[in-house]
Formats: C-alpha cells, sequence, structure tokens
C-alpha cells in the first residue's frame, strides 16, 4: 500500500514535470535556450518548444520592428547656431542569439547610439543643411548607428529626423529672408514681363511701318473700344505725317508769304587821291604865307 503511494506520488510528479518542460514561442518572438547557462546555436522557431526540466532555461526575443524615439539633443551647428533636434529609429533583431548575449539590453543600447550619433551629426551639419538637406543627414544618421549595432545582432532600418527647433532671433531671420527671396522673384518677373511686352510691341511696330493699312486697323479698332465705354468725348488720333502736308504746300487761307525786297545799290565812297582834294572836302584853306623854317 505505501509502495503504491509512493510510485503514485512520483508519477504525478513526473507529469508535472514534463508538462512543465513545454513552452510556447509566439509569431513574433524567437526562442533562446540556455542549457546549465550555456546558449545553444538552435533557434527555437514559433511553436511548441520542449525544455529538459530543471536544466533549460528560455528566453525569448522579439524581432519585430521598433519605433524608437530619440530624445531631443541640442547641439551647435557647424555655422555656430544653436538648435534642439529630435528623431526617430527603426530598428529590428536580426540574429536573436547575438542579442541576447551581446549585449544586455540591446533597447537601451541602441537608444544611447542613436543620442550621441545625432549630436554627432548636429555639429557637422550647417543650419541649411538641417532645414533642406535632411535625406543625406538621415543616411549618415543611420549609418553612424548601425556600425555598432551590427555587433550586437541589430539591423537599423532608418532613422529620420523630426523637428528642428530654432530660436526666436534666428526664426527672424530666416523669416526676412525668405521675405526677401519672395519679393526678388516677384521683381524678376515684373521685369521679364516688361521686358517680353516691349520686345512684342517692338515687333508689333515694324510689322505696322511695313503695312500702313495695319496702323490704320488698329486705329479703327481703338475708336471702338473707346467708344464703347459711352463716354461724352471720343478722342480721335490724327497722324502726325498729315499735319506734315498741310505745313508744307500750305492750306486754304494760309497767309501768303512775302518775297523779300532786293536791297539798294549804294554808290561807292569818293575816292582821295591829292592831298587838295582832301582839304576840299574837309573845308580847311592853307595860310597864305607860310613861315619858313
Amino acid at each position: 500500500m505505501v509502495t503504491e503511494i509512493i510510485l503514485g506520488f512520483l508519477a504525478a510528479i513526473a507529469i508535472l514535470t514534463g508538462f512543465g518542460g513545454f513552452r510556447i514561442v509566439n509569431q513574433v518572438e524567437r526562442g533562446i535556450v540556455f542549457r546549465f547557462g550555456r546558449a545553444q546555436k538552435e533557434i527555437r522557431r514559433p511553436g511548441v518548444a520542449f525544455l529538459i526540466p530543471v536544466v533549460d532555461r528560455l528566453k525569448k526575443v522579439n524581432v519585430q520592428i521598433v519605433t524608437m524615439p530619440v530624445p531631443t539633443q541640442e547641439g551647435i551647428t557647424r555655422d555656430n547656431v544653436s538648435v534642439q533636434v529630435d528623431a526617430v529609429a527603426y530598428f529590428r533583431v536580426q540574429d536573436p542569439l547575438r542579442a541576447a548575449v551581446e549585449v544586455q539590453n540591446y533597447l537601451f543600447a541602441v537608444e544611447q547610439v542613436a543620442q550621441t550619433s545625432l549630436r554627432s551629426i548636429i555639429g557637422k551639419s550647417e543650419l541649411d543643411d538641417l532645414l533642406s538637406n535632411r535625406e543625406e543627414l538621415n543616411k549618415g544618421l543611420a549609418l553612424m548607428i548601425d556600425s555598432p549595432a551590427l555587433g550586437w545582432g541589430i539591423h537599423i532600418d532608418r532613422v529620420e529626423i523630426k523637428d528642428v527647433t530654432l530660436p526666436e532671433s534666428m526664426k527672424r531671420s530666416v523669416a526676412r529672408q525668405a521675405e526677401a527671396e519672395r519679393e526678388r522673384r516677384a521683381r524678376v518677373i515684373t521685369a521679364d514681363g516688361e521686358f517680353q511686352a516691349a520686345r512684342k510691341l517692338a515687333d508689333a511696330s515694324a510689322i505696322m511701318a511695313h503695312t500702313p493699312s495695319a496702323l490704320q486697323l488698329r486705329l479703327l479698332q481703338t475708336v471702338v473700344e473707346v467708344a464703347a465705354e459711352k463716354t461724352s468725348t471720343l478722342v480721335m488720333p490724327l497722324p502726325v505725317e498729315v499735319l506734315r502736308f498741310f505745313d508744307r504746300d500750305g492750306g486754304p487761307g494760309s497767309p501768303a508769304r512775302e518775297e523779300p525786297l532786293p536791297a539798294e545799290k549804294s554808290a561807292p565812297p569818293p575816292q582821295l587821291t591829292t592831298t587838295d582834294e582832301l582839304t576840299k572836302i574837309l573845308g580847311l584853306r592853307e595860310p597864305a604865307n607860310r613861315p619858313d623854317s
């Protein structure tokens, strides 16, 4: 009787121990078996995994893609601008055995590497690169994080810079720069429009110069457009050639031109050839008796 009780008790312990050696590995996990503290190379796939009771210990590793936000890091760019940058990293466990053995906590390790790499990227980049050239910075940041993570069995899928916070003074400077750039573009567009309009007008004037009838048709079209405004005054442009015609030929009622009179012929001045004639003209008389010297 006592022997049967002991045998039943041992059988119950064996059954419980046998059922206790079964473990369930989920689809998103991989199992690492430690036998007497030594990791086995065989990775337990999803499903039922049998373990030797008291001897084996199972550690499950998640192989899903992990989305890890990188805390905001403050740094100074290469052009001496203080900024605050935060990012997000996407990674997954590629080698469960190395992730369970090589590093104590791979999540914490990847987070610290991401923070230091982000600070390094900030110091090596300029402000314009952080604002407009993020694709290259994301690739460089992912490469910096992936280099040490490969030794831990971690694969970095991608790293994205989420936000760049600027000081208020720098925000105002960027706003003024953008406003000046828009003003420059507006002036260039206006000048280009004026240039094209002037070129078209020059082409039109050349065509009208070779075809006088086109000028008359344009004149009539202008008159029609002015008359459509229902105004009481209608302005009729008069070609300058008409005024020149009347000025050249003389119109009716124009005063006749007076012919200049011929200049009267004046007598030539008398020719004085002798001293007596000069004395006679001047009315001078010589003294009768001139004393001898």
